[in-house]
């Protein structure tokens, strides 16, 4: 006789989750070529160890407190709206959805960036572009299957993104085999630059908490995964870095997607067709479990009447459906915008919403001091506020940077406030249209 399914049953456990959560916010080392070419070696090297002090480490403690405080699904919109209100937590919620058009459009542009070194057709004409709604339909499939199905093959999907990496050190650690082959224009030393790209390899990391109900024990597993997941993104970029520092290539060399011809110049080209794959996979894994997290955004705001109801519709294994396909159908429409135009708005906002989350984090421990906390950030109320001041620093440095970035006749500081404000009037639209409907039931009954 088979025993009764515990309520647990079919839940994300803490490997396939932290594989979930290291994809959402890092995906490998791929991404971070532009940082060495920009900053050279050993700047980068510091950047790389430096960025996760000020950036990841609060985020993953802020992430990792509230997420075992309180596991529901929608993750940091539900603890911003319930530690500063309604209107708060659609911001948060717009903000994290807007960034999600500009972050995930990232995704394909690389993939198909990548599949044009073995197919130069990939990137001419419309191919690009059809390329990348095929990449983004294949993700909404393998999520429509559940959670568990997108946490445990990330599983897989890491250790493929990782295994040419392993080898790549080995050969440049250990291999004393002179390099050859690579060169390229110089290039100008560009600190902002490179600052910018380290810190959106290392953000992302409070995306795992909007799954938190289809996760097994979230109170103890969260901060176990935000050690683990950060811990495995900051390996993963500085042991490579560090390794090809010690082999003769050019800084010239480093741009978006170097790490193929790194591994050919290296290893040989048996490597570098490996390596190439790996990016590929990298990419679709890093946007398949980005889909899982962000589609319970519209989700919750649905079920709170923040949003339409047709997005709270589920599949029968509690899959948001209708979410799901209204979050695909926005990234889609931003695959035409290029790489850098898309990295500036996606900091700025997404760091906008990180900052909700720590103010959240610091009013719940005024608001709530008795909420049980399985995990506290040791330090009481001052290290709850000192938390957010890197993160807020480093946004700065953003908003400066994309006060100078223009797409089209505006700037991409404009965009982003331009943004952040039809936010501001969705909400009171919405507002007022439930006011209405309300005086209207009213009027009805009586």
């Amino acid at each position: 006789m088979r025993a009764p399914a515990s309520p647990q049953d079919g839940k994300l456990t803490l490997l396939p989750l932290a594989a979930a959560t290291y994809l959402m916010a890092s995906g490998g080392p791929y991404g971070i070529e532009e940082l060495v070419g920009d900053c050279g070696y050993p700047i980068a090297v510091v950047i790389l160890l430096a960025v996760p002090l000020v950036w990841s480490l609060p985020v993953g403690l802020m992430a990792g407190e509230l997420s075992a405080a309180i596991p529901s699904e929608g993750g940091f919109y539900v603890w911003v709206r319930r530690a500063m209100g309604p209107f708060w937590g659609f911001q948060e919620a717009w903000l994290s959805l807007m960034a999600s058009v500009f972050d995930m459009a990232v995704y394909p542009t690389v993939f198909v960036l990548s599949l044009g070194k073995i197919w130069p057709a990939a990137t001419t004409g419309p191919n690009g572009f059809l390329i990348g709604v095929l990449f983004v339909l294949l993700c909404l499939s393998w999520n429509l299957y559940g959670a568990r199905a997108v946490g445990h093959g990330s599983v897989v999907v890491g250790a493929l993104v990782l295994s040419p990496f392993v080898v790549l050190v080995v050969f440049a650690v250990f291999g004393h085999t002179p390099v050859s082959g690579i060169s390229a224009a110089p290039r100008h030393p560009d600190l902002l630059a490179g600052i910018l790209v380290a810190m959106w390899n290392y953000m992302g990391w409070d995306n795992a908490s909007t799954i938190a109900g289809e996760v097994q024990h979230p109170q103890r597993t969260y901060p176990r995964v935000m050690l683990i997941a950060v811990s495995a993104a900051l390996l993963s970029y500085v042991v490579p870095i560090a390794a090809i520092w010690t082999v003769d290539i050019p800084l010239a060399a480093w741009t978006t997607g170097a790490w193929v011809a790194v591994a050919v110049a290296v290893v040989g080209p048996w490597l570098g067709v490996v390596m190439l794959a790996a990016t590929m996979i990298s990419t679709l894994g890093s946007f398949n479990s980005l889909t899982l997290s962000l589609s319970r955004l519209p989700l919750a705001m649905a079920e709170d009447g923040y949003a339409p109801r047709l997005l709270a519709r589920k599949l029968t294994n509690g899959v948001p459906w209708a979410a799901l396909v209204a979050c695909t159908a926005a990234w889609i429409l931003a695959l035409q915008l290029t790489f850098d135009r898309l990295l500036m708005l996606d900091i700025l906002l997404y760091g906008v919403s990180l900052v909700l989350e720590f103010v959240a984090l610091a009013l719940l421990r005024i608001r709530e001091p008795k909420l049980h906390r399985p995990f506290a950030v040791p330090g009481g109320l001052t290290m709850a506020i000192v938390l957010g001041v890197g993160p807020a620093a480093l946004l700065v440095v953003a908003a400066v940077k994309t006060r100078h970035e223009q797409m089209g006749h505006v700037s991409a500081f404009a965009v982003g406030l331009i943004i952040m404000a039809v936010g501001v009037l969705l909400y009171f639209l919405g507002a007022w249209k439930r006011q209405r409907q309300s005086a209207g039931r009213a009027s009805t009954l009586a």
